[in-house]
């Protein structure tokens, strides 16, 4: 008896880094994010407790996204393994956009619409994820409208196929 193919492993594409990065933009210096974080870089934010980094910490950009790169890789293995269906690389990528910031993937109606076979479905699911916490209470920030309606718009996008010449 055979046994099924496993579905392939996907990581996080060039392009899909780069949206990362414009989403979460560069600090070079330990700062406190909206829900009073104390983060670093593109959105780093482990370290803080066991020492690695403080409040006066400082990194170059090259130490950014290489802390970005080793952020990534469980939040690819986690969409890796919550997601049933193939995927293309843009949807890929979303999804690691998306759970790099919320961590909440595995939870989400996006998923169980997009494991359901409906991606427009999923994709308005993940901007409903546009709020932050705010003492007792759940706020709109615009900010996170703007980034959930985009990598909603990523999700969606067939990525573009290269056309290679017919040599005559």
């Amino acid at each position: 008896m055979s046994r099924p193919l496993a579905k392939r492993a996907m990581r996080v594409s060039r392009g899909g880094l780069d949206f990362l990065k414009r989403w979460e933009g560069l600090e070079t210096r330990a700062y406190r994010d909206i829900a009073n974080v104390l983060t670093i870089g593109y959105g780093h934010t482990q370290g803080f407790r066991d020492g690695r980094f403080d409040e006066n910490s400082e990194i170059s950009a090259i130490e950014a996204e290489t802390l970005l790169r080793e952020d990534l890789t469980p939040r690819e293995e986690r969409v890796n393994r919550v997601v049933e269906i193939d995927l293309h690389q843009n949807a890929f990528d979303a999804l690691v956009s998306f759970e790099f910031n919320t961590g909440g993937l595995a939870r989400s109606t996006a998923l169980r619409r997009l494991n359901a076979g409906n991606a427009v479905g999923a994709a308005e699911a993940l901007t409903w994820w546009n709020k932050a916490s705010l003492g007792d209470s759940k706020v709109v920030i615009p900010g996170l409208s703007r980034r959930r309606a985009a990598e909603a718009n990523l999700f969606l996008t067939p990525p573009k196929r290269s056309i290679s010449p017919s040599g005559r």
